[in-house]
């Protein structure tokens, strides 16, 4: 047991190293996805955060990275109940232990998941830091209170596309995509309907409408929405944007839609992180089974009512999981409908949203 785990209310939890070895500082929070590993390591949703699985074995069927949902491994670490050491699977190119090392990202097992869950679920996601097990914990715990949280830093600039992109898809039509930390999946999806156009984000809106998008989607993303860099930018665009193409936001995007239309966000206690989070389309009275990331939310009460209503509510919290513009098209959700991982019952959504573009 040659590492710990420190959160800053002086829990210390020891585990085995199976990835890199050293120290790292990050946002612990929890999935409860039992596949999709991989995908989540490089959802950039993670950027900042130490990222724990709820699924006790995870490494079984190795990785592929053929299934990476960025570059890179995002989390600054991982934490696991038990890595599989001997994955089995036909597609399966190298293990996690070994996927792990090649980004210097570390990792501990045999930590008592089920306990830091419980914590987490009752007092919230705190700070918290990986480090070798001889080290002082009660030093770290107090070096981990002293840190800054994740969230005051502009994470989307740390994993948004540096230029222009571009991916061809249909030819019938061209989509901008703006990447606060857009998954690949997002942008697959998108090309299914149109030719994709990825900008950083913060692009300004005469430079997303100077490449003649028929609409934009506003992508996923970590951090805070209401940071100070990203109202300056992200968020201005959105608002400059509106009434001159049709908007998705995903996400991220569905938070900064909602500020550019002068709502408010908030942190949520632990966030919904997980392929299993049953969202109710207000309008069909359907309920879905979602993929979520994400530890903020819109204030449904901050939405301008004349202009917005709210079409989709989480059924374990109530909390808004989508919107829609009374007049112009634009519309948002908080899950993933691009999934990976999760269930692929939402990706109607980019359907929906191609079938409100002009001449579509």
């Amino acid at each position: 047991m040659d590492g710990s785990l420190v959160l800053e209310d002086g829990t210390a939890v020891r585990g085995a190293f199976f990835g890199a070895r050293r120290r790292v500082f990050g946002e612990l929070v929890f999935n409860t996805n039992m596949t999709g590993y991989t995908e989540a390591l490089t959802d950039p949703s993670y950027r900042g955060q130490i990222l724990m699985m709820t699924y006790p074995l995870i490494g079984n069927y190795g990785v592929d990275p053929e299934t990476m949902e960025s570059e890179r491994i995002q989390p600054t670490g991982f934490v696991v109940r038990e890595a599989c050491a001997a994955p089995s699977h036909p597609r399966s190119s190298l293990g996690l232990s070994e996927f792990l090392k090649t980004y210097d990202t570390p990792a501990i097992e045999r930590a008592d998941t089920r306990a830091l869950t419980i914590k987490i679920r009752s007092k919230g996601t705190m700070k918290a830091a990986i480090v070798p097990a001889k080290e002082d914990v009660d030093a770290v715990a107090r070096q981990v209170r002293k840190s800054p949280h994740p969230d005051t830093r502009n994470l989307v600039g740390e994993v948004s596309c540096r230029r222009v992109e571009r991916y061809p898809g249909s030819g019938k039509r061209t989509l901008v995509v703006v990447d606060c930390g857009v998954k690949r999946n997002i942008i697959r999806e998108a090309q299914r309907y149109a030719d994709v156009i990825r900008v950083p984000y913060d692009a300004t809106s005469d430079e997303i409408l100077g490449h003649k998008p028929d609409g934009v989607i506003l992508s996923n993303g970590p951090g805070d929405p209401a940071h100070p860099e990203i109202r300056a930018t992200a968020v201005k665009a959105a608002k400059d944007l509106v009434g001159r193409t049709p908007l998705l936001g995903i996400c991220l995007g569905h938070q900064l839609l909602a500020l550019a239309f002068g709502g408010k966000t908030y942190k949520l206690k632990f966030g919904h992180r997980g392929g299993n989070q049953p969202v109710k389309d207000l309008r069909s009275g359907r309920v879905h089974i979602t993929s979520q990331n994400h530890g903020f939310a819109v204030d449904a009460d901050s939405l301008p009512s004349s202009e917005f209503e709210v079409t989709h509510l989480n059924l374990n919290d109530g909390t808004v999981e989508g919107m829609a513009h009374r007049e112009l098209p634009i519309f948002s959700v908080q899950y993933h409908p691009e999934a990976r991982p999760g269930p692929w019952d939402n990706e109607y959504i980019f359907r929906d949203f191609v079938a409100e573009l002009k001449g579509a």
